[in-house]
């Protein structure tokens, strides 16, 4: 499977030895300056969506609000809807892509994982790659962990400290570890 990096892979696997990985490193560092930026000092809200936007490369709607800090592995595989809110210290490990939709809201200390390792140790050093995907109006708590490859459904909550490692039916509440339905709304 080839992979282009201004595109995330749907699914798939990168070895260690891949040729894709300096550019994945390449666009790392470039990340690393402007999230190191972004999350020093204080910057107006227009700024600070100005600087979102170069890290993820497309333009961040003026309707998303967003604390920081706010981190990223690597940047360039978030998208981003319309009035979305992302509370302070998110973790986005996004190579495998991450799509929030809109109406979104993520607590503080989340994480958003699209990225896993083999368990196959000669394989390890390589990565896994499985999208997550946070349909309309979806509420991540705080310190929720999405795992690769999930899709959280319209309207859904994720409890907080939860840890969600398949998907998530729309319009239900999630908790624990691993996440169990403990109600439909």
């Amino acid at each position: 499977m080839k992979y282009a990096l201004s595109q995330p892979a749907k699914q798939g696997f990168i070895s260690r030895n891949s040729p894709l990985f300096d550019e994945i490193h390449h666009i790392v560092a470039e990340n690393s300056e402007r999230l190191a930026r972004l999350n020093q000092g204080y910057h107006e809200p227009q700024a600070r969506r100005a600087l979102l936007s170069e890290i993820i490369g497309e333009s961040v709607d003026d309707s998303v609000v967003f604390n920081t800090p706010l981190y990223s592995d690597f940047g360039r595989h978030i998208q981003l809807g319309k009035n979305i809110f992302i509370n302070v210290g998110v973790m986005f490990t996004d190579l495998g892509g991450i799509v929030i939709e809109d109406g979104v809201q993520i607590g503080p200390r989340a994480n958003i994982i699209s990225v896993n390792h083999p368990s196959d140790p000669v394989e390890r050093h390589g990565v896994l790659l499985a999208p997550v995907h946070l349909k309309r109006n979806v509420w991540i708590g705080a310190n929720a962990t999405i795992l690769p490859g999930v899709t959280v459904g319209e309207n859904a909550i994720v409890a907080a400290g939860a840890v969600v490692n398949k998907d998530v039916p729309a319009n239900c509440v999630v908790a624990g570890v691993p996440a169990k339905i403990i109600k439909q709304l």
